[in-house]
């Protein structure tokens, strides 16, 4: 058999947004040290959120939300509040390259979400995809299983763990999404997720902030964080999956990877080994083959 890759419209706006949340892992590697996880967290969606609001009113759809605020509120849980706070968390022992290579595992999680949930049941070449993608995150995680701390004093496998528990949360909104909000504007959701998500973390950041006062830098790696990588970010996300469907747009944390990788070697000199990019290229083609982005093809006769 041989593979090809279909040209789609949305690939643009999926490179775009993969390039915008690879960033964000350098920025919560910068931030998480002096904030803390929930923090973090925390500040970053409160940020995306006062980014947003004034957008949302001037474009006059303030009253769309307040008609559907319980279920944006709810999907910002999901989609924002827990998995910011598991990244955050990881980011304090493993590299900006090892999380962003579990980040990639969200497709996979998107599609079993939607079969069981939305019906979309894939064909036989998905599932080979969801089995190869699947293989590659046990091939990393293996490499990681370890419970002794490390020198932040958090086992590199609680992180792992942490990841993947994002990867979930994303992967459930992105289906939540279609079934129940696919009808309201993407800005609607964009906005009103990081206010629910804000609502959500205000206690335990609160609870949580760091006795000392973070320095200038951690405050404006937040700030970069909350506009761009979560509010613009977010808009573009959800109107992908109203244009091209929950699994496509999860697709998109494929191509952050590559991303994340380039910032971490260049800004922070992170170091990334040759077993982390045979799993990521293993993660990488199942994702690829489960979100229907590459297909396989049998030759012709």
């Amino acid at each position: 058999m041989s593979t090809s890759v279909s040209g789609k419209p949305w690939v643009a706006d999926l490179i775009l947004l993969g390039a915008v949340w690879g960033g964000s892992f350098l920025l919560m590697r910068i931030s998480v040290v002096e904030f803390g996880p929930f923090a973090t967290a925390g500040v970053r969606v409160a940020i995306a959120a006062l980014f947003l609001l004034p957008i949302l009113i001037y474009k006059g759809l303030g009253a769309e939300l307040q008609r559907h605020w319980k279920r944006v509120f709810f999907v910002g849980l999901l989609n924002s509040g827990i998995p910011f706070t598991c990244y955050a968390f990881a980011q304090l022992s493993i590299t900006t390259g090892l999380s962003s290579l579990l980040n990639a595992t969200v497709p996979l999680f998107g599609a079993i979400v939607a079969w069981l949930w939305l019906h979309d049941q894939p064909p036989r070449s998905r599932i080979l995809g969801l089995l190869i993608g699947f293989a590659g995150v046990a091939m990393l995680a293996w490499d990681q299983a370890s419970f002794k701390p490390g020198a932040s004093g958090i086992a590199p496998v609680w992180a792992v763990l942490a990841c993947l528990l994002g990867c979930i949360c994303y992967a459930a909104s992105a289906s939540y999404t279609q079934r129940f909000l696919s009808n309201l504007s993407p800005l609607v959701i964009a906005t009103g997720s990081q206010i629910g998500a804000t609502l959500g973390l205000a206690l335990p950041a609160l609870w949580l902030w760091p006795t000392q006062m973070p320095s200038q830098n951690a405050w404006l790696a937040l700030l970069v964080v909350g506009v761009v990588s979560t509010g613009m970010a977010y808009i573009l996300f959800f109107r992908l999956i109203a244009n091209a469907g929950p699994a496509r747009a999860l697709s998109a944390t494929y191509v952050v990877p590559v991303f994340a990788v380039l910032y971490g070697l260049v800004f922070l000199g992170e170091h990334i080994t040759p077993w982390m990019l045979t799993c990521g290229a293993v993660i990488v083609v199942g994702t690829a083959l489960s979100t229907g982005l590459l297909k396989l093809r049998r030759p012709r006769s």
